[in-house]
């Protein structure tokens, strides 16, 4: 019984380390987990770990185009950097607040310094590079 249970745990725990994905935001909580832009007009990142930040629409199709690539990332880096989506369509004031105007919109998030925006579709190696330079990630 007592194996059992440990296996049962082990699977949890296993599908758990394994399950990381991309994060979908409002702008409640990119106030609370990113920065609040209403109480502080410096930019102040309130994470733990760097981010990389995707303004997506459902019917875009360069945004089709990265999103598995982010979920592989998010299971790859886990722990490292933290990956959020904000759906432009229902998220209207924050893009504004970025002025996000072509989708996908990219924001990269450093723990230290501004966060660095990056404008249309990129592959895989493209994230890597920029989570190397701009985030100082290493996988």
């Amino acid at each position: 019984m007592k194996k059992l249970i440990f296996v049962f745990i082990f699977q949890i725990a296993a599908f758990t380390a394994f399950s990381q994905k991309p994060i979908h935001l409002t702008a409640a909580s990119f106030k609370e987990k990113v920065f609040n832009y209403d109480k502080n007009k410096q930019w102040s990142y309130q994470g733990k770990v760097p981010a990389i930040i995707d303004f997506y629409a459902d019917w875009c199709s360069p945004c089709k185009r990265i999103a598995p690539i982010l979920e592989e990332l998010a299971k790859e880096y886990k722990g490292k950097i933290i990956i959020y989506k904000i759906n432009t369509d229902e998220q209207r004031a924050l893009a504004q607040v970025f002025g996000i105007q072509s989708l996908p919109s990219l924001l990269f998030v450093p723990m230290q310094g501004k966060p660095q925006i990056s404008v249309g579709s990129m592959p895989k190696s493209g994230f890597e590079e920029a989570i190397r330079d701009v985030l100082k990630v290493k996988k």
